[in-house]
């Protein structure tokens, strides 16, 4: 199937402002929630695997609030500004339930939606991101990257964090560089990395913890209750693969699958095994 970014853009307008997303094939529903990171949006994140997927379901890739697409939602976190805007975008189309694959940050919005909304997620498949570091240090060194460029945004920053989302650095092309850092230095989007990334913020978010009396979402992946399949490239820098030992023992239906030679852009770098898995799981 030929698709591409204009003859599958759509927006939808909703009581916090316009959500934009792609949308194309048709079937069962499949909303693909992209990660954070610096100069991301949704089709970034799965532009590439879009025309395979719609060969099988009805996909969505929804572009999150505050990430240079969908009208940005001040006030709350980046995480749970995403997850509100799942439902809302489900909301409108009037979509009851569907399957979901969500690219780190998207991952962990996908378990979110799925312990508040259990209804409303049928499977969900995770690439990297859900869970806790249990034997690497953390931040990992994609986030401490990902924490330099928030501070002082710069050309060589970018270069470094994305040669650490891959593990073939070839894939890191000037023409890629230039992309990101044009996306990156919106005053929305970056925004939004500062918000979640940034000095300031990190401690500000470390101290909202150590006060809270609401647990780390991770601590309740037992209460997961859809199909669950986790994607993992094996050289991960960004959440590397111990990350995935907490929630493949506790959400009730979880599988892990993991991908040799691969950083944390398994959709890139492994882009027909990923979507054969995540067919087959999604099918089955």
């Amino acid at each position: 199937m030929d698709v591409t970014y204009e003859s599958t853009l759509q927006t939808i307008l909703t009581d916090k402002g316009v959500l934009r997303y792609h949308e194309a094939g048709e079937g069962p529903p499949l909303i693909l929630l992209h990660g954070s990171g610096i100069g991301v949006n949704g089709w970034r994140n799965f532009g590439g695997n879009l025309a395979d997927f719609a060969e099988h379901f009805h996909c969505y890739i929804l572009e999150f609030p505050g990430f240079g697409a969908s009208d940005p939602v001040p006030g709350l976190h980046p995480v749970m500004t995403a997850v509100d805007a799942v439902v809302r975008f489900m909301d409108a189309l009037d979509i009851e339930s569907a399957a979901m694959i969500g690219n780190s940050m998207g991952g962990v919005v996908g378990v979110m939606v799925a312990l508040a909304h259990p209804s409303r997620v049928d499977k969900l498949v995770a690439i990297g991101g859900v869970g806790t570091n249990i034997f690497s240090p953390g931040p990992s060194e994609g986030t401490r990257l990902l924490r330099e460029f928030a501070d002082n945004p710069s050309r060589d920053a970018l270069t470094r964090w994305l040669n650490c989302m891959v593990f073939d650095p070839k894939l890191v092309t000037e023409d890629l560089i230039e992309e990101r850092w044009q996306a990156a230095t919106r005053p929305d989007a970056l925004q939004t990395l500062q918000a979640m990334y940034g000095s300031e913020s990190a401690a500000l978010q470390a101290q909202s913890r150590a006060q809270s009396k609401t647990p780390p979402y991770w601590s309740m992946l037992h209460n997961v209750q859809c199909p669950t399949l986790m994607i993992w490239g094996a050289d991960d820098r960004q959440c590397p693969l111990d990350m995935a030992q907490l929630p493949l023992r506790l959400i009730p239906r979880a599988e892990l699958h993991v991908l040799s030679d691969c950083g944390h852009w398994v959709f890139v770098e492994a882009k027909d095994a990923f979507e054969r898995i995540s067919i087959e799981f999604l099918q089955r």
